[in-house]
């Protein structure tokens, strides 16, 4: 199936050396301590402007972080598949270079695969395009806070790419709201498997409605709605950003932005 699935690994193990160096004690003499003094004073006095100016220019526009859910399926220790919730740390900062889409995957605690991240940078490139924003001046961090888990598959990457954009954007996502599934090269939401037991997962944390995909994974089983959940097929990414943050993927400010930004 092309859902989410975790799987246990071993364990990483952090090894650190510090090496200690040797300094020399220097007495100087009157002159030169003057000297040093002075120097001191200049330096202290005469550049804190310069000094400010590397910092803010160093410094992001805008930095970020929260967690988003995820729903996945995984084989508990009867060896059955079951669905799950699981939670993905995410950062976004906002740099003042333009120098480049920077997207990195930390490899601990857990990690996640390589086509678990190829899924995420493909669907994160057409979201941003879709929502007409530039992305050259983003760094993204994703994290997955479970020591020695991987994951696969695809079903985290609308998701994913979902909620980058509405931290772009400072728009707000739904808490009792989780998405599961892909994102097609036509701008759709493409379909996953494993879809009946995600909704059970879900239900079990109490979120109030779940998103899936219009088109249904033809080895899934039927399902029913559980009590007082609402299931919503999506068709189009643009349908399941407005699910999800009560506001459109694409707005007329977005393309002033985005034609400013190409023009500089």
């Amino acid at each position: 199936m092309g859902g989410c699935r975790a799987s246990f690994q071993g364990k990483y193990s952090d090894s650190v050396s510090a090496g200690r160096g040797t300094q020399e004690d220097v007495l100087p003499t009157s002159w030169s301590f003057l000297v040093g003094a002075l120097l001191w004073m200049f330096l202290s006095w005469g550049l804190p402007s310069f000094s400010h100016a590397a910092s803010k220019a160093d410094s992001p526009i805008k930095h970020i972080r929260t967690v988003i859910p995820i729903l996945g399926t995984t084989m508990n220790a009867r060896s059955e598949q079951i669905g799950i919730v699981a939670e993905i740390q995410l950062e976004f900062l906002q740099r003042r270079d333009h120098n480049g889409l920077d997207l990195q995957f930390l490899s601990r605690p857990g990690k996640f695969s390589p086509y678990a991240q190829q899924s995420v940078k493909d669907a994160l490139v057409l979201v941003v395009d879709a929502a007409g924003l530039n992305s050259d001046s983003w760094t993204v961090r994703f994290i997955l806070p479970y020591p020695g888990v991987t994951l696969y598959g695809e079903s985290l990457s609308a998701m994913a790419a979902l909620n980058v954009v509405a931290l772009a954007k400072n728009d707000p996502v739904d808490e009792e709201t989780v998405l599961t599934g892909t994102v097609t090269a036509d701008g759709h939401v493409g379909t996953v498997g494993g879809v009946p037991l995600k909704i059970l997962a879900a239900y079990e944390q109490r979120y109030r409605r779940v998103l899936i995909p219009e088109e249904p994974d033809v080895a899934d089983d039927d399902w029913e709605t559980p009590f007082l959940m609402e299931v919503s097929p999506v068709g189009s990414i643009k349908h399941a950003y407005l699910a999800l943050t009560h506001r459109p993927l694409r707005s007329q400010l977005n393309d002033r932005s985005l034609a400013a930004s190409l023009s500089h």
